[in-house]
């Protein structure tokens, strides 16, 4: 049984699984990277966390060849805590949030989420991907003139690449390119290699001291519960997806309790916690991916970058992860449900802008989703309206 296991996950079509899992290795660097920026976490720490993340749902998860990894969802909700109380806390609140999943997943708490609206997970999408977007142009004013120019260049080329570079992701050649141009031009960029020194908690082994009472409860609990339902919406939302693509099921109740150990095992070992990643999930698919050694290859070579090729990856000009940070966003929101909104009725079209809403303003995205959830129900019992 064991032996059928192994061969079917880690031993079947290695040569494409190994090249998709690299491919997806250096597509989840821009990425993770640009998502730390926002969250105020140096992107190298944000790498190491992803490649923990990637490694343990390689193992754990319920959806082979599906990607998770520190996602810009639970990064957005990183930003307060860390902003307020530091890194430290950050951890306690991913371990408590692996705590409330493993819970979830043991309850069966997964299969409630296949029943929130449709425009409840439209506003959840859109929310995100206008949260990236906002984050990236409120660094733009802060850069130089060359800067903001390779911020421009890095837009234009991750639509103009693809068109003569099929299999390279645009994002890899454009940060070769800009690490190049930037090492040229010393002096002009700042690279991800300044953010690092943000903070003094770096990767280990075991958790920070802090206080434990009531009010670090308080404090890390509202972040717990956020990471814990926004991870598994994300995930559960992107299995689906892969789950055609490969025309093989996952497995849901497995992918909870796997999160909730991912972010359980992240923690303890120093690092933020992370969730399924749609875009990089879809390319690793794209690529070849099929099995977990997929996945876990692209965990090692995360891993690799971090203590192998350091000084390469603190060379990253953040210029350039805006400009891909950008596209990005854009790619994210869900532009369908623009054409959709016009056929829509008023209260669906009213649940999605509430949930988009609050979002931008409390810059959460699961209060945002409670609320949309919140205003469903209203319309349902109280007015005996259906939301689709």
């Amino acid at each position: 049984m064991y032996t059928s296991y192994f061969r079917n996950n880690y031993l079947t079509d290695i040569s494409k699984n190994i090249l998709a899992g690299l491919v997806t290795a250096i597509a989840l660097l821009p990425e993770v990277s640009g998502f730390a920026i926002i969250a105020g976490i140096p992107p190298l720490y944000a790498i190491y966390s992803s490649a923990i993340t990637v490694v343990i749902l390689s193992i754990l998860g319920g959806r082979p060849a599906m990607v998770s990894a520190a996602a810009g969802s639970i990064a957005l909700l990183l930003t307060d805590i860390i902003a307020k109380h530091g890194m430290a806390y950050m951890l306690y609140a991913t371990l408590l949030a692996g705590i409330f999943q493993l819970i979830f997943g043991l309850l069966n708490i997964h299969k409630f989420i296949k029943y929130l609206p449709k425009s409840v997970m439209q506003g959840f999408v859109n929310a995100l991907a206008i949260m990236i977007l906002l984050a990236q142009l409120q660094q733009v004013p802060h850069q130089s003139l060359p800067a903001i120019i390779m911020v421009i260049t890095s837009i234009i080329s991750m639509y103009v690449l693809p068109r003569w570079f099929i299999k390279i992701p645009p994002a890899l050649i454009i940060i070769a390119v800009s690490i190049g141009v930037a090492l040229f031009f010393k002096g002009s960029f700042e690279n991800i290699g300044s953010l690092a020194t943000s903070s003094k908690l770096s990767p280990h082994i075991g958790l920070p001291a802090i206080p434990l009472n009531i009010h670090t409860i308080l404090v890390i609990l509202p972040t717990a519960l956020g990471i814990a339902m926004v991870g598994l919406i994300e995930s559960l939302l992107t299995m689906p997806l892969i789950n055609v693509m490969t025309k093989t099921e996952g497995n849901s109740k497995q992918e909870s309790i796997g999160q909730g150990f991912g972010n359980i095992i992240t923690s303890l070992l120093g690092g933020q916690g992370g969730c399924a990643m749609i875009g990089q999930s879809v390319m690793n698919v794209k690529s070849g991916g099929r099995t977990r050694l997929s996945t876990l290859i692209s965990g090692l070579t995360l891993f690799i970058f971090v203590f192998a090729m350091k000084d390469l990856m603190l060379a990253i000009p953040t210029a350039s992860l805006i400009g891909i940070m950008i596209t990005v966003s854009i790619s994210t929101f869900d532009w369908e449900s623009i054409a959709l909104n016009k056929r829509l009725k008023i209260t669906d079209l009213s649940v999605m802008l509430m949930t988009i809403l609050l979002v931008v303003v409390t810059h959460n995205l699961a209060i945002g989703v409670f609320s949309g959830l919140i205003l469903t129900i209203i319309y349902r019992y109280i007015f005996h309206i259906k939301i689709s």
